[in-house]
């Protein structure tokens, strides 16, 4: 049988904001590993005979576009399941509270790991500009190496995704704990008891044997 969890030192809401917290600033690491890891797309900027200047991606880099967003949502998914089975252990504070704390700290955890991601991405290799690059008559190609995105795409319903997805997973991990629990209360404080239910047993005073029902006689 599990029991109860002790009383807490930390009150319900300041554990809430430590989640939230905790996740923000993981999230950070998160983006700056990313930076780190997600491939660049390769390409070149080449000048045309009628004078205009076009783009180009070399060989399947245009693919990284696609695996380094990927990369940020996994890394991100990883990072809200180990979030979900760290606050779960914190039992006096399981409940609703700490579910809606793991939720937004997951997005806060989005939002710092993207931020942190793009900026990092674009100090390490720069920004492209396609009318200073230096391409001309005698030098008609010019290679370039671009940031990685965090994105799958620039619409508000793609970012949303990237954001939403995390608290998603975590929020899913903690509902299977939560499920597997044979406790109403979760174990957390302060605990509660359950009534205990008829048993359908014939009480008896003390010393005095209970009656045992007797098939009717033919």
């Amino acid at each position: 049988m599990t029991h109860p969890a002790p009383s807490p030192t930390v009150s319900r809401s300041r554990a809430a904001l430590t989640v939230v917290a905790g996740l923000a600033a993981a999230g950070a690491v998160v983006g700056a590993l990313w930076a780190w890891l997600a491939p660049p797309i390769r390409g070149v900027i080449a000048l045309t005979r009628s004078g205009d200047r076009v783009k180009a991606y070399l060989g399947a880099d245009s693919d990284h576009w696609f695996t380094s967003a990927a990369l940020m949502v996994g890394m991100l998914s990883v990072l809200a399941v180990v979030a979900a089975v760290w606050v779960w252990q914190w039992r006096a504070h399981r409940g609703p509270v700490m579910t809606a704390a793991l939720a937004v700290g997951a997005v806060a955890a989005a939002a710092t790991a993207t931020g942190v991601g793009a900026l990092v991405a674009h100090l390490r290799y720069g920004g492209i500009d396609m009318a200073a690059a230096p391409v001309s008559e005698q030098q008609r190609v010019h290679y370039i190496v671009e940031a990685p995105s965090v994105y799958f795409g620039h619409s508000p319903v793609q970012i949303a995704a990237t954001l939403l997805y995390p608290a998603a997973v975590a929020a899913i991990v903690y509902l299977f704990a939560a499920v597997a629990t044979p406790r109403d209360d979760l174990g957390a404080w302060p605990p509660v008891q359950n009534p205990v239910g008829p048993t359908g047993r014939s009480e008896t005073t003390a010393g005095v044997p209970p009656v045992v029902p007797t098939s009717p006689s033919r």
